[in-house]
């Protein structure tokens, strides 16, 4: 009963694996289907979007049926309860790489973005991918310090949509409203979405430890005063 009962655990983090590598994944060729106007594959990513949602819902009715079951206890009960939190957050993400998508199919045949934000875009885009597939690996190795290191990874994302922000603002914006406001949702988009991914990470932190990222530090974390 026991190894069924850890079995079950153990699906449970695959399901959150396999979620996180579906948006990363998303949120990858959304970027590619804003940027190149390819309705084809932003439709394609629309549609997928269930399958997230399907492992979401169905990570849920396990993860209460443990709790039901089981009525599990201190590490245990942690496992169960910070499974749900992360499959909401990964959920969540791949809704955002249907955003970008649907931006994608809205203005088709045209782009989204003008050429003069096309680097950054994409920039982010990949960035977004990148913390995603470490917030898998974290998920995976439940290793900490990596884990820790998405939040610093995350500023990364933050300059990026600064900048997006400043070149919206400047006085020699050509582009129009619409473009603006287009722009300025992709750059949300993203920016929540790696949000998404630095949330998961903390959540294996308080899965391992018991204690809250913030109250941690990685390993090669710079120490104040030196």
């Amino acid at each position: 009963m026991r190894d069924a009962y850890h079995e079950e655990l153990d699906s449970i983090g695959e399901g959150l694996v396999e979620m996180a590598r579906l948006v990363g994944s998303a949120i990858g060729r959304a970027t590619t289907a804003m940027l190149d106007a390819d309705l084809k594959l932003a439709e394609h990513v629309i549609a997928a979007d269930q399958k997230v949602d399907d492992l979401q819902h169905d990570l849920e009715a396990r993860a209460i049926a443990l709790l039901a079951r089981q009525q599990p206890v201190a590490t245990d009960l942690r496992i169960v309860v910070t499974s749900l939190r992360m499959s909401a957050d990964l959920e969540r993400s791949g809704d955002l790489a249907q955003h970008v998508a649907k931006l994608a199919r809205l203005r088709f045949p045209d782009r989204a973005v003008p050429d003069d934000l096309h680097a950054t875009i994409l920039q982010m885009g990949q960035l977004a991918q990148r913390l995603m597939a470490k917030a898998a690996e974290v998920i995976i190795t439940k290793d900490v310090d990596l884990a820790l290191q998405l939040e610093q990874d995350d500023d990364e994302m933050d300059l990026l949509h600064r900048a997006l922000f400043q070149h919206l603002m400047d006085d020699r914006w050509k582009h129009g409203i619409e473009t603006a406001v287009d722009v300025t949702l992709l750059g949300r988009y993203y920016e929540r979405f790696a949000d998404h991914a630095v949330s998961v990470a903390k959540r294996v932190v308080y899965l391992v430890t018991g204690e809250h990222a913030d109250e941690l530090q990685p390993a090669d974390a710079p120490v104040e005063g030196a």
